[in-house]
């Protein structure tokens, strides 16, 4: 009975000493691994609100709402995307922003055009701007030119009147000749004498040196003229010097 006693207690003892070592050589679970598992539970319970595929929500994704209408569109709804109104897809979220980034290419062509139109815009307004000063550098220069040979077609009138109209001097002739072609090349440039005898006072024509008591003419009316006036191109040139009725 002891022998047996003996062998059973060795037996125990043997089978403990195995239970011992086993313990020791199975390795603990890493607290990594422990973790990862803890959040697989957590994410794959059921969750609130936006889900992913999985049934867990995906963190990285970013979702605009609108703070006052987040529904659904319903195809007939616009949103606003890069500054315009476009109208929004069926099941897209009211209040979605998207953005387009504008390719590099396009930023330089716009960048060119807005400064070849500014440019071809200087430019007419420089081609306006010089023609006007041309045209009235040219009309000043004639206007000029034609101050100078008024005095010449007076010196013309004044002789041929002295000499009288039935002349029969041949002089007298080529001059009254001369003097006639230079009125017709003056009227062809644009030069024409000014009427004024009969014609009512004008001041921005006539230049009143006389007045005179006339009962047979009515009231600011030229009566005689002496000195002819001019203009060119609708512009005068020398005011007529005359002679008013009062």
């Amino acid at each position: 009975m002891t022998e047996e006693v003996r062998k059973q207690t060795e037996e125990a003892g043997q089978a403990q000493e195995e239970m011992d070592q086993a313990e020791e050589t199975t390795p603990d679970i890493e607290p990594e691994e422990k973790a990862e598992e803890q959040a697989e539970e957590t994410c794959c319970e059921e969750p609130e609100g936006q889900t992913g595929e999985d049934g867990c929500e995906d963190p990285e994704e970013e979702i605009f709402r609108d703070p006052e209408t987040d529904g659904e569109s319903t195809g007939d709804e616009e949103d606003v995307v890069d500054g315009e109104f476009v109208q929004a897809e069926k099941g897209v979220k009211k209040g979605t922003i998207f953005r387009k980034k504008k390719d590099k290419k396009d930023e330089k062509i716009e960048e060119l055009t807005d400064k070849v139109q500014r440019q071809m815009a200087e430019f007419d307004n420089f081609r306006k701007r010089t023609e006007k000063e041309k045209s009235q550098m040219f009309d000043f220069g004639a206007k000029s030119v034609i101050e100078k040979i008024l005095p010449v077609i007076d010196n013309f009138e004044r002789g041929l009147a002295q000499a009288g109209e039935d002349s029969d001097d041949p002089f007298v002739q080529g001059m009254e000749k001369v003097y006639k072609q230079m009125l017709t090349e003056l009227e062809a440039i644009g030069v024409k004498p000014i009427e004024a005898e009969g014609k009512e006072f004008n001041p921005d024509l006539h230049n009143a040196v006389m007045h005179c008591e006339d009962d047979s003419v009515g009231e600011n009316i030229v009566v005689q003229e002496l000195q002819k006036g001019y203009t060119y191109h609708d512009t005068v040139v020398r005011h007529s010097m005359v002679k008013v009725a009062n």
